[in-house]
């Protein structure tokens, strides 16, 4: 999993700051044929690219509605996939909608985190192997942090949200998912496997928290790339960020 962080400060569900306790997670998937992880999660960090037309959900209400999710999962500039969080895992958000049993019980306000992945035309099966490969790792590791069962209806999409009366009428991931021979049975399934085999999905590509502001300095003066900043440095590479400082002067 490719995990990075860019919360949506702006928007006013993140202003909201209204706390959950983690108990479940929603798949859903945007529902537009747009692949690019820069139409929704903004501004441009290096990584995402620019958006010309700056509508991604960095803004109070994006298209004038009141949505958003904790993370997205789609292609970063250079095509390679990602995942991006958006909120904090332990936020409310604006995700599910509400259902037949009411907004006091709709997966928002139960503790469900909620993601989006970010659709093509639906019918490449490299993208979707993809995308469904980071959404299973993902999940994995959110199960394991938050001790979710990797069950129905802990683990659920939007679709199965709605028959459960805790989510707007969606058909969302099983409009999708079909296409290319999968269930969220088999989604729930792979999850548990990747558990049961003891794997981690470590946020190799986050820095520690007491290193995060040398990292963005480091990072803003072209000192590094900007990646991997939990691997080991070699002699080469030392050697290439000290021709960058003297560089400078």
């Amino acid at each position: 999993m490719n995990l990075r962080q860019l919360f949506l400060t702006n928007n006013d569900c993140y202003k909201a700051g209204k706390k959950i306790k983690p108990q479940g997670i929603m798949v859903h998937s945007t529902g537009a044929n747009n692949p690019w992880l820069k139409r929704y999660v903004g501004p441009d960090d290096g990584l995402l690219g620019p958006n010309p037309n700056n509508n991604h959900w960095n803004t109070p209400t994006p298209g004038g509605r009141s949505v958003c999710v904790h993370a997205f999962i789609g292609k970063l500039k250079d095509g390679s996939i990602a995942t991006y969080q958006t909120l904090p895992w332990d936020m409310v958000g604006w995700h599910s909608g509400s259902g037949s049993l009411g907004s006091a019980k709709n997966a928002n306000n139960n503790g469900y985190i909620g993601f989006e992945i970010c659709e093509d035309g639906l019918a490449d099966p490299v993208y979707f192997n993809q995308v469904y490969q980071e959404a299973v790792e993902l999940c994995a590791y959110l199960c394991k942090m938050f001790n979710i069962k990797p069950e129905k209806p802990w683990l659920i999409c939007h679709c199965e949200g709605h028959q459960l009366g805790i989510a707007s009428n969606h058909a969302d991931v099983m409009h999708w998912f079909p296409q290319h021979g999968k269930t969220m049975d088999d989604f729930r399934a792979e999850v548990k496997n990747l558990l049961k085999g003891g794997a981690t999905v470590s946020e190799k590509n986050v820095p520690s928290n007491w290193a995060k502001e040398a990292w963005e300095w480091a990072k803003k003066e072209g000192l590094l790339d900007g990646t991997r900043p939990k691997d080991n440095l070699t002699r080469e590479e030392f050697a290439v960020v000290l021709k960058r400082l003297a560089d400078k002067k």
